[in-house]
């Protein structure tokens, strides 16, 4: 019965992974005022009338600490991700020199700076909702097996214990977001 609940302990930590995995991948998407192609994640582009990521359309490089140069493996798409770019909510104004498009990021003021630390804490805030909701799934099944009370009651500790390590390093990842946010 315990190989049960021992079963049941490693699902639930793997899905705590993936909630805070979720977490960084949103992390990652909050423009910092520096060039990191992780913010083009989010970008789709209407490529022959299939919405396809901008990765797969194009070459991504930084030649510059502020810039990203797009580079499409298709000259055809350089409207279509010029009107991708422009329709998304990152703010920025593409420059296309007829091979590639270039995104220069701005100087972010100290609001803006702010404002995107408070973003990120939301981001914190839903990945640890959603370690917590798969706490709250592991204890429910756990109740299910009837396990004797002081073996359930281990258990729940232990689950809780592995929500706290989770809750801990998304509280990690955010501090660090932050920190990266307000350095200029």
């Amino acid at each position: 019965m315990s190989d049960l609940a021992d079963m049941l302990l490693l699902e639930h930590e793997e899905k705590m992974n993936k909630a805070l995995d979720s977490c960084h991948h949103e992390l990652n998407t909050v423009r910092t005022g520096r060039a990191n192609p992780n913010i083009l994640d989010s970008i789709y582009v209407d490529y022959y009338g299939a919405k396809t990521q901008l990765r797969q359309l194009s070459a991504i490089t930084s030649p510059e600490a502020n810039q990203l140069y797009i580079k499409p493996f298709d000259k055809t798409s350089l409207k279509a991700i010029m009107e991708a770019i422009s329709a998304s909510s990152l703010g920025l104004t593409p420059q296309n020199d007829g091979n590639g498009i270039r995104l220069v990021f701005p100087q972010m003021t100290e609001d803006r700076r702010k404002q995107l630390v408070k973003e990120v804490a939301k981001y914190g805030e839903a990945g640890k909702v959603q370690v917590r909701n798969v706490r709250r799934d592991a204890n429910d099944a756990l109740k299910k097996l009837e396990l004797p009370e002081d073996e359930e009651k281990g258990y729940l500790e232990d689950i809780q214990a592995l929500t706290d390590k989770f809750i801990k390093k998304v509280d990690e990842a955010v501090e660090a977001k932050s920190k990266e946010l307000m350095t200029i």
